[in-house]
């Protein structure tokens, strides 16, 4: 799995860690504090966020998890799949795209980075060079012919 992704998850872990370990305990004790917890919009709030926080502190955890299970060796070669680069021919804009395939962490259509759990990713994914792939999306049905692929093992 890419580096860069896993050190960007880090880095928000460490930071919600912090926050759940230092910064929310002094709020809520601070807004304790004011009295009748009832009606004290401070310690409401505080309380709140920490909620907020543990959950998104799960989540990231469990997809740190996912990713470190991602075997390069199990991507084939010969196929769209993660880390892939592709040309495609785009029937309802009728014109040639590129796009990579990426992880959620990563995408951004505007780059042409694609998840590979988008729709348009779902479709692509084991399609190899002259193969089309069928996308619905809120535009409507497109369909993509795949006219170039370079592969993560490509790429490296």
């Amino acid at each position: 799995m890419p580096v860069h992704i896993m050190k960007k998850l880090e880095e928000e872990i460490k930071l919600l860690k912090h926050e759940l370990a230092t910064e929310l305990p002094a709020e809520i004790k601070k807004a304790r504090a004011h009295g009748d917890l009832s009606e004290n919009a401070e310690y409401h709030m505080a309380k709140q966020r920490q909620s907020f926080v543990q959950a998104r502190l799960g989540q990231l955890e469990q997809r740190m998890g996912e990713l470190q299970l991602v075997n390069l060796d199990n991507i084939p070669t010969d196929a769209a799949s993660f880390g892939s680069a592709l040309v495609v021919f785009d029937s309802l804009k009728k014109a040639e795209i590129q796009y990579k395939l990426v992880t959620s962490e990563e995408a951004d259509v505007t780059k042409g980075l694609i998840s590979t759990s988008s729709p348009i990713g779902k479709a692509l994914l084991g399609k190899k060079v002259g193969e089309k792939a069928v996308v619905i999306t809120p535009a409507g049905k497109r369909t993509m012919e795949i006219r170039k692929l370079q592969t993560i093992h490509d790429l490296a």
